[in-house]
């Protein structure tokens, strides 16, 4: 399926959604907001470790993720306030359409035993989230390091506030979502 640009896809949106969704208006017709990109390292001490997360997001998402630290100290988890406790990357624009792009075509065909994206992913606002176990099937990580493997989740957002509906528009959009199996 070759990878249709933004314009292109607002265009066809209306025209093969308008029956599924009964949409009236061009403009209601669901589109992404955003892709939230979130790794959540703990209380890890090692600098280096932090620093290569850090590194391999950048590189996986062409943007530098922000850090965000703990609002409360828990003593059990030995975190202060303040602590660095993860990555977070929120991507517009061309970068997420590249992004949601590699992802579809490079990345989840990479995956062990992919068999297609989970359809209860979605939450009631509309959101898609999922959530990638390794981060080495992306082309841009060096494989020779596998000891230091982390995953991180996915958030696509988008305008629906309906779930089906925002299931309709992911499947518009070419995720490889699994089929639906009809009861006998």
């Amino acid at each position: 399926m070759a990878y249709k640009t933004t314009a292109e896809l607002n265009k066809s949106s209306f025209a093969s959604l308008k029956a599924s969704l009964k949409l009236e208006n061009a403009m209601q017709a669901p589109h992404l907001q955003k892709i939230v990109i979130s790794n959540g390292f703990g209380s890890v001490k090692d600098k280096k470790k932090i620093e290569l997360i850090a590194d391999r997001l950048a590189k996986i998402t062409g943007q530098k993720p922000a850090t965000r630290s703990t609002k409360k100290a828990i003593a059990t988890f030995k975190t202060r306030v303040g602590d660095a406790v993860g990555y977070q990357i929120t991507l517009r624009g061309k970068r997420m359409y590249d992004f949601l792009d590699k992802l579809v075509h490079i990345a989840l065909p990479r995956m062990k035993d992919f068999r297609g994206l989970s359809r209860t992913s979605v939450d009631a606002m509309g959101n898609y989230t999922l959530g990638i176990k390794e981060h080495t099937i992306f082309p841009e990580t060096a494989d020779e390091d596998l000891k230091d493997v982390f995953g991180f989740a996915v958030t696509i957002v988008t305008t629906s506030n309906d779930p089906k509906a925002t299931l309709a528009f992911l499947e518009h959009m070419g995720l490889p979502l699994k089929r639906v199996e009809e009861k006998k």
